[in-house]
């Protein structure tokens, strides 16, 4: 059975202009709050099949969620260990779903490493990002999209880990938009992605210093960086508050509201960030949520960080 559910294509008059129309694939509907539960659903479910008996996570985020939803789903006990960093409202919500919640460790991977220790033969590991399973089921996003709208000239998403970035350019693909750019956003202070491909290889950075901490990966996937030698991708950096007033433009014109990670796409794409988005007639911006931030979270991230930069946050996880 799928975990996750279909969600909407809105053609978005807010965000368009005459010349070139965006459209929004609404990953936030998703039950658990963000396009994880696709990929994360799927593997899941898949491992469940293998005779899994419990199934773990370690994410103070989206991913934890996003387990925590399809244990509850599948019938399964789910444990999440997060780091000390994880503001309490998404330990609520992962608790509100039946998951156990550990609390160790100052950073992601001090957390990731007890949960290794704690893990027995019968459970199965759900990775953040950096597992074909997850991409399988994240490709299923641009099948739905393929279906709902039209061929867009480009498509536009947020990179953490690679995650999203190698699911939906697996589904391009498959559908026969393997000619479609591919735009990636980052943040500054969390663009592991635009580092490699500035590098000619994948580099692990030496810190996140972006308040959009659920693109917090120092090191993006070795498919991630694969696919830029396979497909036009273009990789683009926007400031933290030009993220974060995306978040608060959606929050407005579309009342959803999205995490910073989410915003970063939606910047580079309202603003029509490079030449391509400009002369695009269709534009599809993946709108991949986040239930972590509140608007209250965005209303204090508005005033704290500067306009012209960004301003250090922890590194909660690692993660899309």
């Amino acid at each position: 059975m799928a975990i996750h559910i279909q969600t909407p294509l809105v053609e978005s008059d807010a965000f368009s202009t005459p010349a070139s129309r965006l459209w929004l694939k609404l990953e936030a509907l998703q039950p658990s709050g963000s396009f994880k539960l696709r990929g994360v659903g799927h593997a899941c479910a898949v491992h469940a099949q293998r005779g899994a008996r419990r199934l773990l996570s370690s994410s103070g985020g989206n991913a934890g969620l996003a387990v925590a939803h399809a244990g509850r789903r599948l019938g399964l006990p789910v444990l999440v260990v997060v780091p000390e960093t994880t503001l309490e409202w998404p330990q609520a919500l992962m608790r509100r779903q039946g998951a156990q919640v550990v609390v160790h460790g100052a950073s992601w991977m001090e957390a990731n490493e007890h949960l290794m220790a704690l893990r027995q033969p019968s459970d199965a590991f759900i990775h953040p990002f950096d597992d074909p399973l997850l991409w399988d089921g994240h490709a299923s996003l641009i099948t739905e999209a393929a279906a709902q709208g039209p061929k867009p000239d480009a498509v536009v998403l947020s990179v953490g880990g690679g995650g999203l970035m190698a699911g939906v350019l697996q589904g391009m693909h498959a559908v026969g938009w393997a000619d479609v750019p591919l735009v990636a956003v980052e943040t500054v202070g969390a663009a592991s992605l635009h580092a490699a491909v500035a590098a000619g290889q994948p580099v692990t950075l030496d810190g996140i210093t972006s308040v959009a901490t659920s693109l917090g990966a120092r090191r993006v996937s070795d498919r991630a960086f694969q696919w830029t030698r396979e497909h036009e991708v273009i990789s683009v950096t926007v400031s933290d508050a030009e993220a974060v007033q995306a978040c608060l433009d959606v929050a407005r014109e579309h009342r959803l509201i999205v995490e910073p990670a989410c915003g970063a796409a939606v910047a580079a794409a309202t603003q029509r960030a490079v030449p391509l988005l400009r002369d695009a007639a269709n534009v599809l911006v993946v709108l991949c949520g986040g239930a972590c931030t509140t608007y209250e979270d965005l209303q204090r991230l508005a005033r704290a960080v500067p306009t012209d930069g960004n301003v250090p946050a922890a590194d909660t996880a690692e993660r899309p």
